[in-house]
């Protein structure tokens, strides 16, 4: 993408806070606001007309909120990067963006510099994750917890034992190399383990998997 401004939508149903986002972008070298939207669906139809690089997404939206309208993007429009940018930060929300397809996860507290690196970043196909995302990500994974695993679940892991990347897994299983990420995210929790190597370890070990 080197040689052309990244193109970006903002699409946040809060007039002031869209208004601010585009402010702080402005007259950012190499970044260029090609619309903005106040709900999803009209996010929806934004993209269509203008294939931008990243979308940063507001979460609580009204007609589709921020998790179907980061669906319909990765759907219909795989090119564009989405950036959730919102005030929540539980492990729901995270869990339901990152399962819809959203590259990153960030917060309304983002400082400017944060903010333009983190779309550069997501332009370029990198995982963007806002500190105290991240931490929370962290700390789940690092704790663990009693419940077995789903059926799902352990066809994931399966997976990762056989040496399958994400979006192989995803088409071993049919699900989207989302809905991956997002097993994976659950199990490292339940496993108490941080990557997919140790993943597969600490299930053997524990008997959940059985390798000839």
């Amino acid at each position: 993408m080197s040689g052309r401004a990244l193109r970006v939508v903002v699409v946040d149903d809060h007039t002031v806070m869209r208004a601010g986002v585009i402010a702080l972008l402005a007259g950012e070298d190499g970044i260029e606001i090609v619309g903005e939207a106040g709900d999803g669906r009209a996010a929806l139809e934004l993209i269509a007309r203008h294939d931008p690089d990243v979308a940063l997404v507001d979460l609580r939206m009204p007609v589709l909120d921020g998790v179907a309208t980061t669906a319909g993007i990765t759907a219909r429009h795989p090119r564009t990067r989405v950036l959730i940018l919102t005030t929540y930060d539980t492990d729901t929300d995270i869990e339901r963006g990152v399962e819809a397809g959203a590259i990153g996860y960030l917060l309304k507290d983002t400082t400017r510099e944060q903010l333009v690196e983190a779309i550069r970043a997501a332009a370029r196909g990198e995982t963007v994750l806002a500190p105290r995302v991240a931490e929370k990500l962290v700390a789940r994974m690092r704790r663990p917890v009693q419940d077995p695993l789903t059926a799902r679940e352990t066809d994931v892991l399966d997976a990762v034992a056989d040496g399958l990347t994400n979006a192989e897994i995803g088409r071993r299983l049919v699900i989207t190399e989302a809905t991956v990420k997002t097993h994976l995210l659950r199990l490292f929790a339940k496993l108490g383990v941080n990557d997919r190597t140790r993943a597969v370890v600490v299930a053997l070990e524990r008997g959940l998997l059985r390798r000839p």
